[in-house]
């Protein structure tokens, strides 16, 4: 339908229609300091092959000027839903001009402006992915129309204004900036503020690129810049020999950027990243091993993304995955990373992620159909990034690493700053490697759902082991789900593990192909059963993996004790997905991460078995056992806590675990202990970050209110400490406190979109169920409006986070139903709230495993 969506036939056609050549874009922001609006004046040239009509976008409060050819257009004729209509063009070429008044946001869509409370000074980015450029110029707006694009920018006195093209000395407060090279109008930026930068480069193959990075100068004494540029320049050194394609760009700037929804945006050479990873407070490594993912992700894309980009929305994956492959095997493999660990972080994080989103009514082929542009908004999903980085891996695996990079370079050179389908990349593989990719790309890329590979052993009397199977499930979908089940082609390793001198090591390995639902597996020599047999032994795969009953009792009663931690990951990975599954309950899952954390070095594994037990508890536990279990495992927190090396990233882990679950008026005492500092704990820096999650608990817990809120406030006069303390206050145990963030979040839409991100954060709390009961009706009298009414991000923040998952019962289920049976929302609304039908649905039988396993002793 016309307006802000955008079909694929509409963009097939406009793309028959036309080549874009420029656009001249000059923008007046020099009262951004005031918000409101800005002038937009947008000057496109493009060729149409033939006569006939189309369209440009603009989404704008105000169109002053519409001249196409030399001839004024009536706005109030040619513009509406956010479309201007150009009819009766000739063959040939063609000029649009427009003059718009636009607006500036707080949504983080469009130009998003943010007043920082601490130098009350404005500060502008955009974010123009997926469809958002037309917020601020006249545009074509889809991927395959690609053009020049040349900014002339008016900013206020002081300011540092950037963009795609390196930054001009500014004329009388103007910034004149050169034409881009041919790039998508999702990739053009425009960053602007008085923003604190540090310089460098990047030295390589007689070429120097310049390297700038921006935050805030109320950051600017916790930028890490040193940290930020090794990494970046690690990126570019791996990027460049696998790639073999110079840098596309002639700069590269990254922007830390306030209240950003996403992890970071591939602007072509000026990449906005969210500033939470300017690391105010300690962090583990593992925040510093995510934020050198991120930055080496958006680092791909320049030359997978940009300067050749998918033709449509539905290879989006391939763009994502692309960079997410990357990013972890440049971590993985790059001289002198710091994580050459990362494959063990990707299997025990991206990979959750995946089978998690593979399991919901709403899982779709890695190649999703995208008929519009609301089927992509909500498809930024586990699919689309962590399935597909785990297809690709197994891709690689399966032609082989130097094949598939040796496919990458002509890809690159054949496809330069075009655009491509999934076809164009899979036939450079083909050629390099000799392999037939068809069939493969049909099983793993068109096909839904997750395969179980199970191990059939066969033994002779003395323990010898005679015969080794894999035998390969296909699962039935989940209800609701398009397709039907597929066995797939799974390039493998089979690890066999013994117990060592107390540790389990690898002391064999076949690496093979597994087809069908049978495969033998070859033995690697005479020898007895291992005490472990584990399938997928380097994570080379996607698939759910089980364990024979000896090699799960071994891993029960070992699982700490592996040498290696990714083989420790993987089995991590598979209990807590027997969890999910109700195969596993939630107090032997309790048990079995007890049992094993205390020996678990990779903090990044560590860290997630924390998340994962408070959820197991909170959604998984048996409703009369689960104050048990939470007790349980606030004792455990707090006993790790104190038996934690002073200073080292597994206290800090452990206190903010043991905060997130104290629950016992002596637990409480010294939560709020350490935070008025009558109390210590040897080595652990109660510092700024760590003080919000100490009173954040206390607040919720009815400890703590708004005195206390506020003198903290005033302690942290931040935009961090705006957004915790509006977390606080809606966590606190009272009628009223809900019902002030309700409004706040529900009735009116005045909140920017990290604020109201943290006031859902708060009002969302595990231990509130009863006093939350009274939101499930009104969630669903208030959802269909919301989404109707708000922009996209905004939305989608209520529609999954008010959404009453903690509300574990039938009743829930059949609440859902009626509403999506009696207010018929769009096809994206419907696939949310589906997909938290379904975390209740799991829920409730992960409840039923739990209760029987307690009733069972």
């Amino acid at each position: 339908m016309p307006g802000t969506n955008l079909t694929r036939e509409e963009a097939q056609e406009r793309a028959r229609l036309l080549t874009v050549d420029s656009y001249e874009i000059e923008l007046d922001i020099s009262g951004a300091q005031g918000g409101g609006t800005f002038r937009s004046v947008t000057t496109v040239r493009f060729q149409v092959a033939e006569a006939g009509d189309t369209f440009a976008d603009l989404v704008a409060p105000t169109v002053h000027e519409v001249t196409l050819n030399g001839e004024s257009l009536d706005p109030a004729a040619v513009f509406a839903d956010s479309r201007i209509a150009l009819r009766g063009l000739a063959q040939g070429p063609q000029e649009l001009r427009v003059v718009a008044d636009c607006a500036y946001t707080n949504t983080g869509e469009g130009l998003h402006r943010f007043v920082d409370p601490v130098d009350d000074q404005a500060y502008l980015y955009t974010q123009f992915e997926v469809p958002d450029a037309r917020r601020v110029f006249t545009t074509f707006e889809q991927p395959d129309l690609k053009a020049t694009f040349q900014f002339t920018v008016r900013a206020p006195e002081g300011w540092t204004v950037i963009s795609n093209s390196p930054t001009p000395e500014p004329v009388d407060n103007s910034w004149h900036f050169a034409p881009t090279p041919r790039i998508s109008t999702y990739i053009t930026a425009l960053i602007a503020g008085p923003y604190h930068s540090v310089h460098s480069s990047w030295e390589g193959e007689g070429r120097s690129v310049p390297l700038g990075i921006y935050c805030r100068p109320s950051l600017a004494e916790y930028l890490d810049a040193d940290a930020i540029f090794e990494v970046t320049r690690q990126g570019f050194d791996w990027f460049q020999e696998k790639f073999d394609y110079p840098y596309p760009f002639e700069k590269y700037d990254q922007l830390f950027v306030p209240e950003f929804n996403a992890g970071a945006m591939e602007n072509a050479g000026a990449v906005t990243i969210r500033d939470q990873y300017v690391f105010r407070s300690k962090v583990t490594d593992a925040a510093y091993e995510g934020r050198a993912e991120t930055i080496l992700h958006e680092l791909a894309h320049m030359w997978f993304g940009d300067l050749v980009t998918m033709e449509w929305w539905n290879d989006l994956w391939l763009n994502e995955s692309f960079a997410t492959y990357t990013s972890i095997a440049c971590q993985a493999h790059a001289p002198g990373s710091r994580w050459p660990h990362a494959w063990t972080s990707f299997a025990n994080q991206m990979k959750t992620w995946a089978y998690r989103q593979d399991q919901l009514p709403s899982t779709h082929p890695i190649m999703a159909t995208i008929r519009d542009l609301d089927d992509v908004l909500v498809n930024f999903d586990g699919i689309t990034y962590a399935k597909g980085a785990s297809v690709l891996k197994q891709l690689v695996a399966y032609v082989g690493m130097d094949e598939f990079f040796q496919g990458v370079r002509a890809y690159f050179k054949r496809h330069e700053w075009g655009n491509t389908r999934l076809s164009d990349l899979l036939g450079a593989l083909e050629e390099t490697s000799g392999r037939d990719l068809k069939a493969w790309s049909k099983a793993w890329l068109e096909t839904a759902g997750i395969n179980v590979l199970r191990p059939e052993l066969s033994c002779a009397e003395d323990g010898t082991l005679t015969a080794l199977a894999i035998h390969q499930e296909a699962p039935a979908l989940p209800a609701g789900a398009t397709g039907r089940p597929t066995l797939r082609p799974h390039r493998l390793g089979v690890g066999f593990y013994d117990l060592v001198d107390g540790k389990l090591v690898r002391t064999d390995s076949v690496e093979l192909d597994v087809e069908g639902e049978l495969t033998q597996v070859p033995l690697p020599r005479e020898r007895k059963r291992p005490d472990v047999l584990l399938l997928n032994d380097g994570d080379y795969t996607y698939t759910k993996v089980r364990l024979d009953p000896e090699s799960l009792a071994n891993v029960t009663r070992h699982l700490g004790d592996f040498a290696d931690p990714l083989p420790r990951a993987l089995c991590w990975a598979s209990a807590w997905d027997m969890t999910r599954d109700a195969e596993l309950s939630a107090r032997s899952y309790l048990d079995l991460v007890l049992s094993g954390i205390g020996k678990e070095s990779d903090i990044g594994v560590v860290q997630s078995l924390q998340r994962q037990v408070k959820l197991a508890l909170d959604l998984y536990a048996a409703p009369a056992w689960r104050e048990t279990g939470l007790t349980r495992w606030a004792e455990a927190a707090l006993e790790q806590l104190r038996a934690a090396a002073p200073g080292s990233d597994h206290q800090l882990a452990w206190a903010r675990a043991f905060a997130a679950v104290a629950r016992t008026d002596e637990q409480l005492d010294l939560l709020a202990a350490l935070l008025d500092g009558s109390e210590t704990i040897e080595g652990l820096v109660v510092d700024t970050e760590l003080r919000w999650a100490f009173l954040e608990r206390l607040a919720a817990t009815g400890r703590a209110g708004d005195a206390q809120i506020g003198a903290e406030l005033e302690r942290d006069a931040t935009s961090a400490g705006e957004r915790h303390a509006a977390a606080a206050r809606a966590a606190r145990p009272t009628p009223e406190a809900k019902a002030e963030a309700w409004r706040a979040v529900v009735e009116s839409d005045t909140l920017p979109n990290a604020v109201q991100e943290a006031v859902i954060s708060g009002f969302v709390q595990t231990d509130q169920r009863t006093l939350l009961a009274p939101y499930t009706e009104r969630y669903f009298a208030a959802v269909k409006d919301v989404w109707e009414q708000r922009s996209h991000e905004m939305a989608q923040q209520v529609a999954i986070g008010l959404y009453p998952a903690l509300q574990v019962s039938q009743e829930t289920l059949d609440a859902t139903d009626a509403w999506l049976a009696s207010a018929e929302p769009g096809a994206a609304l419907r696939r949310l709230v589906t997909e938290s039908r379904a975390g209740v649905e799991r829920a409730l039988r992960a409840q039923a495993a739990d209760e029987a396993a307690g009733a069972a002793g």
